[in-house]
């Protein structure tokens, strides 16, 4: 049996995943893929409690965790809109996190600030996942993402990944992008306008780990090299000048014509929610996997990584 190095361990940042973890992780969640399609759960959890504690908007991130944490057997406790709780009295995250420490055995955070994750973790004394902290890093969301081409190329070695849209603020696109680039051949196409360029010190990390890095403006150049077409939405929650966003947001939108120019082979993933970015029209094509696959495989990965955290013997 494979060391389990997530038990009880915070989970706050793509940077402490290496590829020994990620291989654990790509084993466990087909287990748990097969579990859910053959028993539709099972008690493995049983007597386990996680706090999703949001203190942002969410709905898939929010509802993987905890039909997550339902289909293994554990229970919960839903916290969303936290403005109506203690918080709105003045309370501390240090404090609310220690609160429901007390009562829970793992706290899933979202916060609109960057490091909030990390400081949660320095009070708690249950393991801390972090869900999202502002324009910083959404790890479970990169695993599944990382989990999703995995299985559909059978591997990530080799493939072309063009990320678009809102590089700056997009904590997904950083988290994916830090997991995929420990790989070998892995080329990235980083497409956005000039003032929503991915942050210049992941650029530097990917330049010093020898992987080979694009940066345009022009979609259309890159596209029919492409494996797989990452698309985000231009945060509008991001902005403090909405003429600015009302500008950007439209800046690329995926359409089936465009589509034409992109390999038969690729495919077109969005860890949504789409604002218009992506026609309705491309859900047909059988290269966009955002909900098919990717939003599919969200619970399976949240599956597999309560029960790494929470469970040393996890199989």
């Amino acid at each position: 049996m494979s060391s389990n190095t997530f038990y009880l361990q915070d989970v706050l940042t793509a940077d402490q995943f290496h590829k020994t973890d990620l291989q654990l992780m790509l084993t466990v969640t087909k287990k748990m893929k097969k579990l859910v399609e053959t028993k539709g759960g099972s008690d493995l959890l049983k007597g386990k409690l996680m706090t999703a504690l949001f203190y942002e908007p969410s709905s898939r991130t929010f509802a993987s965790f905890i039909s997550a944490m339902q289909r293994l057997g554990g229970g919960f406790i839903p916290l969303q809109g936290v403005s109506y709780s203690s918080v709105a009295k003045g309370e501390t995250l240090p404090d609310t996190v220690r609160t429901f420490g007390c009562y829970s055995d793992v706290v899933v955070l979202r916060h609109p600030e960057v490091g909030s994750a990390k400081i949660a973790a320095e009070f708690c004394e249950k393991p801390i996942i972090n869900a999202g902290d502002g324009v910083g890093e959404h790890p479970s969301q990169a695993l599944l993402d990382f989990f999703t081409i995995s299985e559909h190329f059978g591997g990530v070695d080799g493939l072309t990944i063009t990320m678009v849209g809102d590089l700056l603020n997009g904590r997904t696109i950083h988290s994916l992008s830090k997991l995929l680039s420990q790989y070998k051949n892995v080329t990235f196409n980083f497409v956005s306008p000039e003032i929503l360029r991915l942050p210049s010190n992941l650029i530097k990390t990917f330049s010093d780990r020898g992987v080979k890095v694009t940066q345009s403006e022009t979609l259309e150049e890159v596209l029919p090299r492409t494996d797989v077409l990452y698309v985000t939405r231009v945060q509008k929650e991001r902005f403090t000048d909405l003429d600015l966003y009302e500008k950007l947001k439209y800046h690329y939108i995926i359409t089936p014509q465009l589509l034409r120019q992109a390999k038969k082979t690729a495919v077109v993933m969005h860890p949504l929610p789409r604002v218009g970015e992506i026609t309705p029209e491309v859900d047909l094509d059988p290269r966009a996997i955002y909900i098919t696959e990717q939003m599919t495989n969200g619970m399976y990965v949240r599956m597999a990584l309560l029960s790494l955290v929470l469970l040393k013997d996890y199989v």
